[in-house]
């Protein structure tokens, strides 16, 4: 199967929202016959960029260069200085020109006259907010908001050396490559993918002035590999969407609450905490569970191990990943399990390694480190997501759901 893009059937839109009876009534109200055309004159369509009408003004683009002040640009497009304060006062609430950043570009509308005096300068904040000056009658600052567009897509091809490579060198957007890593982190090891295994994925994908912004949504998707097709099916259930396989089996599974029975939480995840050792601020990335030595230490989630040792002030410490999105970390053990050690794969509850307070520590504890995509989170902040299948109620809908989505799946 050839790598393929491209937009999905209109249909798609009205199966997923509205039901056959209601899409029949709307193509049984329409009119039979077209209305007359009484229209004699037509103004010819203006056309308006961040609402200014354009065609009354020559615009002039440019990028806000290393050092560069605003008053600087304005004055080539004659408005003085006296002017440029005086927006700036009087929409300092609106927007502090202080957060002007170079490289951004803008737009000025010059008039059309032999002065080519600017009438308007619009700044483009980030990708979806501008900031209108105004210099006509009024001298202020308005804020913009750029229409994001959203289109139904999808992509499909055969993997070669990564997902990451066939996605991005065939240009769609990283964060894709992100969505379908989170949605089968439980299912499939992306970092062993094979040559041939293919993919197929429904998306939505948010634009703006057709330069494509990011993946808000997943419609559905396929893997297949070592002769095995795993499907993702999303479906909201107890007021949460999640994502299925073709079953209605959840493609997740939860982790433990805590990796051990503790008596208190001694000090949780935080940017700046006074090490109670070294007696200095810096960030604690972790939730300290106070607990005997030689409390057992259970795994939460199925993974593989990648470090069993002693590492410095961590202690000896355990580090397992659980799939291309999570992985978690035991700081200050006094032992390691039966059989822990760098390549082995451990289940949800094996126990990796027993309480101490090796290190860096001033009593027995257990310091808990879990990481998204490689960055820390608080592990008492983070969801499991859910693991039960859809329910006996719930199956009709999901059937009706799954139709859909496999129906579209297998049109590219």
């Amino acid at each position: 199967m050839p790598f393929r893009t491209g937009l999905i059937v209109t249909v798609f839109f009205i199966l997923f929202t509205f039901s056959c009876n209601e899409a029949v009534n709307d193509l049984k109200s329409l009119p039979q016959t077209a209305p007359p055309d009484t229209t004699t004159v037509r103004e010819t369509a203006k056309t308006f960029m961040y609402g200014i009408p354009a065609d009354s003004f020559d615009l002039v683009n440019g990028q806000i260069r290393k050092n560069e002040l605003l008053a600087t640009i304005l004055l080539r497009y004659g408005i003085s200085m006296e002017e440029t304060e005086m927006v700036v006062r009087n929409s300092a609430a609106v927007f502090d020109v202080r957060k002007i950043r170079s490289g951004n570009n803008y737009t000025v509308f010059c008039r059309k006259d032999s002065l080519a005096r600017a009438a308007y300068f619009v700044y483009e904040h980030d990708p979806t907010s501008c900031y209108v000056f105004s210099f006509t009658d009024s001298l202020n600052i308005t804020p913009y908001s750029k229409e994001v567009r959203k289109e139904i897509r999808y992509a499909g091809g055969i993997i070669e050396t990564s997902l990451w490579d066939a996605m991005v060198l065939n240009g769609l957007h990283p964060s894709l490559v992100i969505g379908l890593s989170d949605i089968y982190a439980w299912s499939i090891d992306f970092f062993g993918l094979q040559k041939g295994d293919s993919f197929k994925v429904i998306y939505e994908e948010m634009s703006i002035d057709d330069k494509p912004l990011g993946i808000s949504r997943i419609y559905g998707a396929s893997f297949t590999g070592s002769g095995t097709t795993i499907y993702a099916i999303p479906f909201i259930q107890d007021g949460r969407e999640s994502y299925f396989d073709s079953e209605g089996n959840s493609l997740r599974k939860a982790f433990l609450k805590a990796p051990l029975q503790y008596s208190r939480v001694t000090s949780r995840f935080s940017a700046s905490r006074l090490h109670p050792i070294l007696r200095i601020r810096r960030p604690h990335h972790g939730v300290d569970y106070a607990a005997p030595v030689g409390t057992p230490v259970h795994a939460v989630g199925d993974g593989r191990v990648t470090q069993a040792s002693y590492d410095s002030g961590s202690g000896r410490m355990v580090r397992i990943v659980h799939n291309s999105v999570y992985s978690t970390a035991y700081l200050h053990l006094s032992r390691f399990g039966a059989g822990i050690a760098p390549g082995v794969y451990v289940k949800q509850g094996d126990v990796i390694g027993y309480v101490g307070s090796t290190g860096l520590s001033t009593g027995p504890h257990l310091d808990f480190r879990f990481y998204m995509n490689g960055s820390p989170v608080d592990p008492l902040k983070v969801e499991a997501p859910p693991v039960e299948p859809v329910s006996e109620a719930n199956m009709p809908a999901f059937e009706k759901t799954r139709t859909v989505v496999l129906s579209l799946l297998d049109t590219f």
